[in-house]
């Protein structure tokens, strides 16, 4: 089995899998996602959720960092993110591409472009802490 269905397999039964949220793609530096959007991932108001936005592209920047953890370490937690919303959406697929900025030994840094059907919805930034044993 390869990384990208241990990857979508590894969201079983969490958010990621509830969600429907696919990787597509793992390589060296990136990650590539998408999701198709349903009436359960928009806000009340018909469009899509800022948390749907966040999941996809916090999952992809998280699941990229798995897979580039360095020797030794056991794990990761996420120390802060951000994102910045330029459009929406009300159906069709949405698409993640992460991109390792910073991958050190104590801090990796990922950016995220999630684009929609017709334009790019939101830029997102997250740090991730690399966890040793004590």
């Amino acid at each position: 089995m390869g990384i990208v269905e241990d990857l979508n397999r590894r969201g079983e039964g969490a958010l990621p899998g509830l969600i429907g949220l696919e990787i597509v793609e793992a390589a060296e530096g990136s990650i590539s996602s998408r999701l198709q959007l349903r009436d359960e991932l928009l806000a009340p108001n018909g469009y899509l959720h800022a948390a749907t936005v966040v999941a996809l592209a916090d999952t992809s920047c998280g699941y990229g960092t798995f897979v580039h953890l360095p020797e030794g370490s056991t794990g990761f937690t996420t120390i802060e993110l951000k994102s910045n919303f330029l459009g929406t959406a009300r159906e069709g697929t949405i698409w993640c591409e992460a991109r390792l900025v910073h991958g050190g030994r104590t801090t990796q840094v990922w950016d995220a472009t999630v684009q929609g059907p017709e334009k790019t919805l939101a830029l997102f930034r997250c740090t991730q802490m690399v966890l040793y044993p004590s």
